[in-house]
């Protein structure tokens, strides 16, 4: 009964958000089947917080969006989401999900939270800090990089990163209320500002380190794309696979280690 009311809720979700242009057909397919595993093999605790984070964010892409269309032309993924963006940011959590089925523990449940918080402050950061009036600072160097620049900080961003994490914690709490999880309070609120912190953090630092960047030989712009400005770009840093998606799926997993490591000393 738990997988037939998680395809349809599912199905629902993929659906209008398929509608609504917040995914492609990829990523609805993906949406779809990542759902019906969130709530059959857990409950709505998995299934929420799930939700909690593919609103949200796309929510937020949605705000001010002519604010951000001359950056979102240097990433190499927009507010409308593919599978492949679409397992990056819940893969981890689906895994830890099945695995929790197979083989209940709490701590699959502090570091599912700390994938969530970590997936969700980076949506954040970069959705406001992308508004942000000041221009971002390198996270290795502290120094000034224009806006768009992967690796770039900003204090509005940094600050939407840990309101993201708490507002995972949150609704986590809430839900596990609901459900009756086994789970400490304290634990599922310090996992979500852990995991979302380090989660951002990590994003940051191999964006500015190891994600392979392009520049594009009309405008001089460092970017993610291989095109711009209606020409093929040029590879000039970084790891060829290491591109957004992998970036997203290793930065979950380094917020979700770092929950999990919380919950352990705690």
């Amino acid at each position: 009964m738990f997988w037939l009311i998680g395809a349809f809720c599912a199905f629902v979700v993929a659906g209008g958000a398929y509608w609504k242009k917040s995914l492609t057909v990829s990523g609805a397919a993906a949406a779809f089947v990542m759902g019906t595993v969130y709530f059959g093999a857990g409950n709505l605790l998995w299934f929420g917080t799930l939700l909690v984070f593919f609103v949200s964010s796309s929510l937020l892409s949605k705000f001010k969006q002519a604010n951000k269309d001359e950056l979102e032309k240097s990433y190499a993924k927009t507010g409308r989401r593919d599978a492949g963006q679409v397992f990056a940011n819940g893969g981890a959590g689906m895994l830890l999900c099945i695995f929790h089925a197979v083989w209940p523990h709490p701590g699959w449940i502090y570091a599912f939270i700390g994938v969530m918080a970590a997936v969700t402050a980076d949506t954040w950061a970069t959705e406001w800090g992308g508004l942000s009036r000041r221009p971002p600072r390198s996270v290795l160097t502290g120094k000034i990089v224009p806006p768009g620049t992967s690796g770039g900080v900003t204090l509005m961003g940094s600050a939407a990163a840990a309101v993201g994490g708490l507002a995972i914690a949150l609704f986590a709490w809430l839900f596990a209320l609901w459900t009756r999880t086994d789970a400490a309070w304290l634990g599922l609120w310090l996992a979500g500002l852990a995991g979302g912190l380090a989660g951002a953090f990590a994003d940051s630092f191999l964006g500015a380190t190891v994600q392979v960047m392009y520049r594009c030989p009309v405008c001089g712009k460092d970017v993610e794309v291989l095109e711009h400005c209606g020409r093929p770009t040029r590879r000039i840093r970084g790891w060829r696979w290491m591109n957004n998606d992998a970036v997203n799926f290793i930065s979950s997993c380094v917020g979700g280690l770092a929950a999990w490591l919380l919950a352990l000393a705690l």
